[in-house]
């Protein structure tokens, strides 16, 4: 993981005094790690969810059971909702979520390789669908260190969300 960006990441959010919290399902908690990992973490990082399952995403995350039924955990529509519920739920200035398929096959027509990357501050919700062909732990550390990057983003430009996909 890009450690630089996780320090460049505490550092800028410590400095606004903005909080982050999370909504983890395929990167299992990756995300939280990741940041508490840098000294000072515990200025910006309020907390996590890791919501692997989806009976643990509609109790835990408060995701609508029907959404998830409907939409199935890995789309848009889950990754927003548990991106805005991170929010809430854990009183933060930014709720980030992640939701995909990491392998080792695919899932309820969801293919390996296929996640969505959700970023939410009190005005706006936006999600990234995101492809990779890296192997599972790869491809999750590549979401962690996409986040980053879209959270600082975010932060350098006082709020305003981009919205892009990579690819």
């Amino acid at each position: 993981m890009n450690q630089e960006n996780l320090v460049k990441l505490i550092e800028l959010a410590g400095q606004k005094g903005i909080t982050i919290g999370s909504c983890e399902s395929f990167t299992a908690g990756l995300f939280c790690a990741a940041l508490a990992s840098v000294p000072g973490a515990s200025a910006v990082l309020k907390g996590g969810m890791v919501t692997y399952c989806n009976e643990i995403k509609a109790t835990l995350a408060h995701i609508n059971p029907v959404l998830l039924k409907q939409k199935g955990a890995v789309s848009p529509e889950v990754c927003a909702e548990m991106a805005l519920n991170a929010r809430v739920l854990l009183d933060v200035d930014y709720g980030v979520s992640f939701t995909g398929n990491a392998g080792p096959s695919g899932q309820d027509g969801v293919p390996v390789g296929l996640f969505y990357l959700g970023l939410c501050k009190p005005d706006q919700t936006i999600t990234y669908q995101c492809f990779s062909s890296q192997p599972r732990n790869l491809l999750r550390e590549e979401a962690v260190d996409l986040m980053v990057e879209k959270l600082l983003q975010a932060i350098e430009n006082d709020g305003q969300l981009a919205f892009s996909s990579k690819s």
